[in-house]
């Protein structure tokens, strides 16, 4: 099966070649065509035009094969004299074309004749660079388109960079730029523009050119697909509901030209307690989550299109709407407190570092000495003079008790004397 599949583009090719010989035999000529020009009609547009050659025999069915060659090749076909091509132009732009004459079900080709369009002029690496646009659209479907690029790395200090933007037929230079410390041209925005999100099969077409006293700026365009850099809108009335355990979230479609079934959604529900965060996607315009509610919760919403209906740029987050009983942590709150674990854990880390350190290289015994013990003869020198001293202290309290006790007896006796003759006195 291989090899037929192979071998008949070349039956094929062979057939054509022995028709095209057979045209040429019966006097049948196919000539290019004449006067093919290339002409800039708008910005980022090209018109190709040229006349059927005048020698050509007009009994014949005649198309045209237009190649693209720079900035990308783009080959097709028609049967009129004239198309139009977008394309950025700042590095030049080059066409062929050649005729195709129709005869009996075979195609034969003429020379093929080139044209050519020039780079603009201007210095190296002195055009902008990093552009980036995006599209916002209004709750009416208006856009704004806001634009932003980088001067070129060899750009004077004195350059002016001017912005236009072409959409359809309908060109606009821009009036309000935003400047960099050089006070160049890097941003621009215009407020309300003829940008129409929906329309799938239209481009947008940025040119930069600018101006310098000391070198020619080179200029620079780029082609955007309007879907790919609009902003969504974020969704609209969110409502949050807590039944027992059961977060129950709704919302509304972003406010969009396109239909309901293009979004999707993300949600970002933050646990304050447990500082968790959980990002969740669904494609519904509601969502229903199991939570502890003895929580504090945070919950925002943001939308973008489906890649089936031209993926754009995902919208800012909702306000955050709270539900729950605990009080939320402030960001300081958080932040110290995740400051302070990191202390405790570097404090721990270096004890345990300086424990290791001291136990392989003996630092404690160096550091803390163990208190050396008195001898035991030192001791029983203490303990005999204790005891002597003890001794002595006894003896010498016995003999003054004694002697105390020894006066009290001859203090009673006289005592006793005196009153015994006192008496004796009184009864004679």
């Amino acid at each position: 099966m291989a090899i037929v599949v192979s071998i008949f583009p070349v039956l094929l090719w062979r057939m054509m070649a022995f028709q095209a010989n057979l045209l040429q035999a019966k006097g049948i000529q196919v000539l290019p065509p004449v006067n093919f020009t290339l002409t800039v009609s708008a910005l980022a547009e090209v018109l190709l035009q040229w006349k059927p050659n005048p020698d050509q025999e007009k009994n014949h069915t005649v198309e045209y094969n237009v190649e693209i060659m720079t900035p990308e090749w783009e080959p097709y076909e028609t049967k009129k004299t004239c198309s139009t091509r977008t394309a950025v132009l700042h590095n030049g732009f080059s066409a062929r074309i050649r005729t195709l004459l129709l005869y009996n079900n075979s195609q034969i080709e003429s020379n093929w004749v080139t044209a050519k369009l020039q780079a603009p002029p201007g210095a190296v690496e002195t055009s902008v660079t990093n552009l980036s646009c995006v599209i916002y659209t209004a709750i009416d479907n208006t856009a704004s388109l806001h634009c932003t690029w980088l001067a070129g790395k060899e750009a004077p200090e004195d350059t002016k960079y001017f912005l236009f933007y072409r959409y359809n037929s309908y060109t606009e230079e821009c009036q309000e730029y935003s400047k960099d410390k050089w006070e160049r041209n890097i941003g621009c925005r215009f407020s309300n523009t003829y940008i129409k999100t929906s329309e799938t099969d239209e481009v947008i077409v940025i040119h930069i050119n600018g101006s310098s006293k000391y070198t020619a700026i080179k200029p620079f365009e780029q082609l955007f697909n309007p879907q790919a850099i609009e902003k969504v809108n974020p969704p609209r009335n969110v409502t949050v509901f807590l039944k027992q355990n059961n977060l129950l979230i709704m919302w509304e479609m972003p406010a969009s030209s396109f239909l309901e079934d293009c979004f999707e959604y993300e949600l970002n529900i933050y646990n304050w307690k447990m500082d968790y965060r959980q990002i969740l996607e669904t494609m519904l315009n509601s969502f229903s989550l199991s939570i502890d509610d003895t929580c504090r919760y945070s919950i925002q919403i943001r939308a973008n299109r489906q890649s089936w209906c031209s993926e754009g740029i995902w919208s800012d987050w909702t306000e955050p709407l709270h539900i729950g009983k605990n009080q939320p942590r402030t960001p300081v709150d958080s932040k110290a407190y995740t400051v302070l674990i990191a202390l405790l854990v570097f404090i721990c880390s270096v004890a345990l570092l300086t424990a290791i350190i001291c136990r392989k290289y003996h630092l404690w015994s160096r550091l803390f000495p163990p208190i050396p013990t008195p001898h035991n003869s030192l001791k029983n020198l203490f303990l005999n003079k204790s005891y002597q001293r003890t001794r002595n202290f006894t003896s010498e309290t016995e003999t003054e008790i004694g002697s105390c006790c020894e006066d009290l007896g001859s203090y009673v006796e006289d005592l006793s004397s005196d009153v015994l003759e006192d008496s004796y006195n009184m009864n004679y």
